[in-house]
């Protein structure tokens, strides 16, 4: 009996061991094979390569099963694609995004409490926009908004999807028209942040839909927590926070040598 208990967590070990290997693989050699390749093909192939899992259902539920894993698919693909754009030499934002994509992988991902799921939310969202905007900013504004009301509704959903909510599909469809309608509004006026010759870029987007997220989120919780009793008092503080710090953003951190 002590042999098979010892056996049992030997294996477990192993398991875990190989489970942290491949995702460390997987998360360096996303970014690396991008870099070195000089194109996002197969980065993004290694990443759809690793969720084999999500199409290896029946046809029926294979639909249910890709919006259950859009927020790790647009955290998978967004990374590849910041890789790209940064350039097809090795930088300091390359590491970074290494480091994001493990620790995501190992740490953050297998997380299932509220706190977690929404943080899963916002960085899939800060992701999602840099990436989205990044990449369309010399295109028609409707491929960011597309790609915006998907990140919006994607992010949305994975939070009520962990709740006990019965019908979301409006909430989700709200959110993600708000996050389309809030990117052709800034797409006019994009900004990206850089620092210095590292190659990380920031969109200015990227951090009022993070934001905006935040917010939305905390007001939807405050509604079903106090249901008829709700009063705006119950949000005041968080939207008053969030919208002075947009506003700060904006009105202090738009100058045009920024402007992509």
């Amino acid at each position: 009996m002590a042999d098979y208990i010892l056996a049992r967590k030997s294996r477990n070990i192993a398991s875990s061991a190989v489970h942290v290997f491949l995702n460390l693989l997987l998360g360096v050699g996303s970014v690396l094979i991008t870099v070195l390749s000089g194109g996002p093909i197969l980065g993004l192939l290694l990443v759809l390569i690793s969720k084999w899992r999500i199409f290896a259902v029946r046809a029926r539920y294979l639909w249910l099963n890709i919006k259950s894993n859009l927020v790790d698919i647009i955290v998978g693909v967004s990374i590849v694609l910041l890789t790209y754009y940064a350039g097809p030499s090795i930088l300091p934002v390359d590491f970074v995004l290494m480091i994001i994509y493990c620790a995501w992988l190992l740490f953050i991902k297998p997380l299932s409490s509220e706190a977690a799921t929404l943080a899963q939310s916002l960085i899939a969202v800060f992701l999602g926009i840099s990436a989205a905007t990044i990449m369309t900013a010399n295109t028609d504004p409707t491929f960011l908004v597309l790609l915006a009301f998907l990140i919006g509704y994607a992010a949305s959903r994975h939070v009520l999807s962990q709740s006990d909510a019965k019908d979301f599909t409006l909430t989700t469809l709200v959110c993600g028209l708000v996050f389309a309608e809030i990117s052709w509004l800034c797409y006019s006026w994009e900004i990206i942040y850089t620092f210095g010759n590292t190659g990380i870029r920031i969109p200015q987007l990227a951090i009022i839909l993070t934001i905006f997220a935040f917010v939305y989120n905390y007001a939807r919780q405050a509604m079903i927590r106090y249901q008829e009793d709700f009063r705006f008092k119950h949000i005041l503080v968080p939207v008053i926070f969030g919208a002075v710090l947009i506003g700060i953003i904006v009105l202090c951190f738009s100058n045009p040598i920024f402007n992509i």
